[in-house]
């Protein structure tokens, strides 16, 4: 099993950059050979990413969440899934560019720095704090997604605006399908977010004796989810839509970026123990 995993653990940065290369070569070549690989790499490297994460878990013995180093390889996973998620919805690859490079930068480092066999706290061999982290990673990549798309979004409407024709104009989707791709973005997010509240509010006081309702991470948390739910509920109850929404998301991703670093970093109570 250890020589598995070290041979995944070499081998899942190479694999993403072989993945982002042809993403690459496709949006600014537009290779149909390529284009037609794209999809079936990127559900290998899915995969196999996957397979790396329940392998290691295995052999230590506890969820992939008890380093900053194991986080970044569960981010990579949760934002190719995502990706491919959005991809497979939309049949829209040309942005898989903008979005696996992410995935790329996070396994590497994991790989280069991950460590083995390192003292834990019991609760973190837990699997329903594994879930739980998962699905909040999840969710914050649906969310960190949408308002990728939403600059996408912002970029082709400005150089639309201008008139500036160039390989953004060329190669991007439209804005209509950078709206979709944005709002199924959120939809994910919101959804996988929501899992991971329930999870939280349920099981979390069962563990830690010191939880408290009133957590900075979970108030933000939360605060977070509303925002979303009011977006959600505006685009499909009022009808809203383009670029309005577009920034609607932007501001929303504001504030998931402040709790993802001054509320975590610096406010958390028990949330801190990952």
């Amino acid at each position: 099993m250890n020589t598995v995993v070290g041979i995944f653990r070499v081998g899942m940065p190479i694999l993403y950059a072989a993945l982002v290369s042809i993403y690459g070569l496709t949006f600014f070549k537009g290779n149909p050979v390529l284009e037609r690989l794209r999809f079936p790499l990127l559900l290998a490297t899915a995969i196999f990413q996957v397979f790396y994460l329940a392998a290691r878990g295995v052999m230590q013995n506890h969820p992939p969440i008890t380093s900053v180093f194991e986080i970044m390889s569960l981010l990579a996973a949760s934002i190719t899934v995502a990706y491919m998620y959005i991809e497979w919805r939309t049949q829209t690859g040309n942005t898989g560019s903008f979005i696996l490079f992410l995935a790329l930068a996070f396994q590497t480092v994991s790989s280069l720095f991950i460590r083995d066999n390192i003292a834990i706290p019991a609760y973190l061999h837990s699997l329903v704090l594994g879930f739980h982290v998962s699905a909040a990673l999840l969710g914050y990549t649906g969310i960190s997604l949408s308002a990728v798309y939403g600059f996408l979004y912002l970029m082709l409407y400005h150089e639309i605006k201008s008139t500036r024709f160039g390989l953004i104009y060329s190669r991007l989707p439209s804005l209509e399908m950078l709206e979709t791709m944005s709002n199924r973005s959120e939809v994910f997010g919101f959804a996988l977010l929501s899992v991971a509240i329930g999870i939280g509010l349920f099981w979390l006081p069962r563990v830690f004796e010191n939880f408290s309702y009133w957590d900075p991470k979970l108030v933000g948390t939360i605060f977070i989810w509303l925002l979303y739910a009011i977006a959600l509920g505006a685009k499909r109850g009022l009808g809203w839509q383009g670029r309005k929404t577009v920034v609607i998301s932007l501001v929303a991703f504001g504030f998931v970026f402040l709790s993802m670093t001054v509320i975590n970093l610096y406010l958390s109570g028990f949330h801190s123990f990952h």
